[in-house]
């Protein structure tokens, strides 16, 4: 258990940042499985328009420091060669 009062600042400041991060990571998750959906189906606009609409959330999950840079380009790198081998 935290003593020190700077110690206590911290560990609220952490619980606040870990739900912030989770609901993101959870909303990026979110566009992932309809991209992932839009694939399994082969519907090609679908799941085009599915991974132009998750490919800017993943990216903005980079700057926020969810996600790791190359982590985030390689999941946009394998979806878009997934999607583009449907047609």
């Amino acid at each position: 258990m935290a003593n020190s009062p700077q110690a206590k600042k911290r560990a609220k400041q952490n619980d606040k940042r870990f739900a912030v991060n989770k609901a993101r990571r959870s909303r990026i998750r979110t566009f992932l499985r309809k991209v992932e959906e839009a694939i399994a189906s082969g519907d090609k606009d679908a799941a085009t328009a599915a991974l132009r609409a998750a490919q800017p959330e993943i990216m903005r999950g980079v700057t926020k420091g969810v996600f790791h840079k190359n982590t985030a380009s390689r999941k946009v790198s394998r979806l878009a060669a997934r999607v583009k081998a449907l047609g």
